[in-house]
């Protein structure tokens, strides 16, 4: 006799994982790359940062549709995924030898604080939304929405000023780059592209060096915004960025918005 049905998930567990495994690297692994070392780039100086970001919001209506298509959704389907796997949602079984135990317990853990992290991020940087009422009512009064995208170091680093949210970032970006770096072994055995025990263990090698010097970058990036919130770090970041505003103001590139550089007044209290 046949037992009861299977729900959906434990169904569907085959697509299901393979759909997660691929997110986890495209698109979510890959943005987060090129967004850490876009934000790296400020270790070049504000100027390197701030260009950087014209040219993201060069996208102009079209961002917040490009975020929520290829950024927020897909993590938003890997971390319901990622956590129906933990709790049991989808049945844990494993079509091949996973001996290092510890590496599994800290992807599903980082997992967590990652998702935890993301989400925060988010709305501290970004306000989640881009409405202009939910900004001023509701993420700006509660501490969000703290980077301005016309004096992009100058407000990330104001915004990453306080100890406990700096080591909170430590902490949170760390746990992104682990779970991405071993989260690539981990999708290579589940598309098969590395199967014998030494075929696994080189590519171990290859992800976790990958992983060292992704977290590198991470850090840099924290202690060059860092750096850009106070001191002569903010007075620099300030010149330049007024600098580069007013340029592409007259030369009709952007349209002048207070509201995407409110720093000045802020820096300047």
């Amino acid at each position: 006799m046949d037992g009861p049905p299977q729900p959906f998930l434990a169904r569907h567990e085959f697509v299901i994982r393979r759909l997660h495994s691929l997110s986890g690297l495209i698109p979510v692994g890959a943005y987060m790359t090129v967004h850490l070392v876009t934000n790296a780039s400020v270790l070049d100086g504000p100027g390197a940062f701030q260009s950087n970001v014209y040219k993201i919001h060069s996208l102009g209506g079209l961002l917040p549709i490009v975020e929520w298509a290829f950024i927020f959704l897909p993590i938003l389907f890997h971390a319901i995924v990622g956590i129906a796997i933990a709790v049991g949602m989808i049945p844990n079984t494993r079509d091949y030898p996973y001996g290092a135990n510890r590496r599994y317990t800290w992807q599903r853990w980082t997992g967590l604080v990652a998702f935890v992290f993301i989400v925060y991020h988010v709305f501290h940087m970004h306000g989640w939304f881009h409405f202009d009422g939910w900004l001023e009512r509701v993420a700006e009064p509660y501490g969000g929405a703290r980077f301005k995208p016309y004096d992009a170091a100058s407000s990330a680093g104001l915004a990453l000023q306080s100890p406990g949210i700096l080591i909170f970032y430590v902490v949170g970006v760390l746990a992104c780059v682990f779970h991405f770096a071993n989260g690539l072994w981990t999708m290579g055995i589940t598309w098969g592209v590395w199967i014998s025990p030494a075929a696994q263990a080189r590519a171990l090698k290859v992800c976790m060096t990958f992983g060292v010097l992704l977290a590198a970058i991470a850090m840099g990036a924290l202690y060059g915004m860092h750096q850009s919130g106070h001191g002569p770090g903010l007075e620099k970041a300030l010149e330049v960025e007024n600098r580069m505003y007013e340029h592409r103001i007259e030369t009709g590139e952007i349209e002048p918005n207070e509201h995407k550089r409110a720093v000045q007044e802020t820096a300047a209290e």
